[in-house]
């Protein structure tokens, strides 16, 4: 047999002309993942038939299978016996014994973008891309179409790679709506997202990462550019980012004239482009959010569009005003879209308190790159000016801990104590990356003369245990990172309320 290349860029259907539920059953390799997890759940409430593997059961897998999914635990070549289709993610290798199956059989491979690209073809697409904030604006463009949209602006689609949490509780970030509306997070960690084509593409930011993938800033900037020009009806873009400016500034005068830039700079103008200005205080609310307006002249005026969130940080200010921009382009009103915001309580490991024992708060967060980090601190100072900030950090991949050691050290230096642990290395090796260990980033802080307490603690367990024993009233614990350490935040307030008792 040849060999099998696995290209998450390669089209192998037309989106627009497919259909859906033509499809006899779809396999989903590694379905208990964020990303695939979401797509299955939109395909079951279609009515498709949806199996899928992965190496381990966890909450995701089991909610499918009370969804009507069949899972099979570990993978193997008779899982994909029978099925249509067989949907990967970038993480499967081509020596997948699913993967090699399919082949022989001669069933259609279909990246996990294609499917998602398939669905947004039904569908109004508003597609949130950049380095981060993809969760939390998807996540508030899903929460304003949810609580304001009317008629064919309601009961949007949504396919977020996170739990949403709303004044009904936690919801989960896949839905097939009924409404006109999709609202989808645009991976660029592969570069699949060039292939979607959605009416409002918002980009947060664009500012180096998986250069794994891409090899160089230029290709990964690029590739950014490449997405915007894919959309049929407007382009929304942070221009307190230097990289996100830098995508608009590459459009030709034409595209420019569809793109809408939101700024804190009052200064800024852009010739063709609309320049929404953003004004803030950046003080902590009465619960902990923030206020802020925003005037769009080209739109409103000089009328403002006052607006509050209940999540802190400058971030999650910008991430709002995309995501009320993006609801007004398509037509919900911007006092009812500001109202809508306000019921939204934020994404599932976004600043998610996940306890206070004897004072103590223990936060959990997604953070995995040093702007994220360095954001996520200082939030937590605009929401704790007068606490102990404590941070424990989870490196996400060996490559970006080793590109950015530095950046992870001065990000992490905001806090008042960092300890780092072992490296989750998701689709990578630790043979590949000898010298790149858990002391890697306080290695680099001391190099840097950081004066701050940063060390490395390789078991996260026993970190967790160090922070809980030594926890004193009005600190603040941050458990870090896109892997594993989200399961020691509940540690830690366990052992805090074992300390108590």
């Amino acid at each position: 047999m040849e060999q099998i290349i696995l290209d998450p860029t390669y089209q192998p259907i037309d989106y627009d002309s497919v259909d859906i539920t033509s499809w006899h059953r779809v396999h989903f390799i590694g379905i208990g993942g964020a990303g695939m997890s979401v797509l299955a759940e939109m395909l079951l409430e279609q009515g498709i038939t949806v199996t899928g593997s992965d190496a381990h059961r966890n909450a995701k897998t089991d909610r499918l299978e009370s969804l009507g999914a069949t899972i099979f635990e570990g993978q193997s070549a008779s899982n994909v016996d029978g099925a249509s289709i067989v949907v990967y993610s970038s993480a499967i290798k081509p020596d997948n014994p699913e993967i090699v199956h399919a082949v022989e059989q001669g069933i259609l491979l279909m990246h996990r973008s294609d499917i998602l690209a398939a669905l947004m073809a039904q569908k109004k697409s508003i597609t949130v891309a950049g380095a981060h904030g993809k969760t939390t604006t998807s996540a508030m463009i899903a929460q304003i179409c949810t609580s304001a949209g009317k008629a064919e602006l309601g009961d949007p689609s949504f396919a977020i790679g996170g739990s949403i949490h709303t004044p009904e509780g936690l919801k989960d970030g896949g839905h097939a709506g009924k409404g006109e509306i999709f609202v989808a997070e645009a991976d660029e960690s592969d570069g699949s997202f060039i292939k979607y084509h959605p009416y409002i593409a918002v980009i947060t930011n664009v500012e180096p990462d998986h250069l794994d993938h891409y090899g160089d800033a230029q290709a990964f900037t690029q590739a950014f550019v490449r997405h915007a020009q894919n959309a049929t009806g407007h382009v929304v873009a942070c221009a307190d980012d230097e990289g996100a400016l830098s995508v608009i500034r590459s459009l030709n005068d034409e595209e420019r004239k569809q793109a809408i830039v939101y700024t804190t700079n009052p200064e800024l103008t852009m010739k063709f482009a609309q320049v929404v200005y953003i004004q803030t205080d950046n003080r902590s609310t009465f619960d902990g959010g923030q206020d802020f307006s925003i005037r769009w002249l080209e739109r409103y005026g000089t009328d403002m569009i006052h607006a509050h969130i209940r999540v802190p940080g400058m971030h999650n200010v910008r991430n709002a005003t995309a995501a009320l921009i993006a609801t007004l382009l398509v037509g919900i009103k911007p006092d009812e879209a500001a109202r809508a915001l306000d019921d939204f309580r934020g994404a599932a490991r976004r600043f998610d308190i996940k306890g206070i024992v004897d004072d103590v708060t223990v936060v959990d967060d997604y953070a995995h790159h040093p702007t994220e980090v360095a954001a996520l601190m200082e939030a937590a100072r605009v929401r704790y000016p007068d606490e102990r900030i404590r941070v424990l950090f989870q490196p996400h991949l060996f490559s970006r801990t080793h590109y950015f050691a530095q950046e992870f050290a001065k990000a992490l230096s905001l806090a008042d104590e960092a300890i780092v642990t072992g490296i989750y290395p998701a689709r990578e090796f630790q043979k590949d990356w000898p010298d790149v260990t858990a002391d890697t980033i306080p290695q680099a802080a001391r190099e840097t003369g950081i004066e701050i307490s940063i060390r490395a603690i390789d078991d996260m367990n026993e970190a967790a245990q160090y922070l809980s024993k030594t926890a004193q009233p009005h600190d603040v614990i941050f458990t870090v990172g896109a892997g594993s350490i989200t399961n020691m935040a509940d540690v830690i307030v366990e052992q805090l309320s074992a300390r108590k008792a």
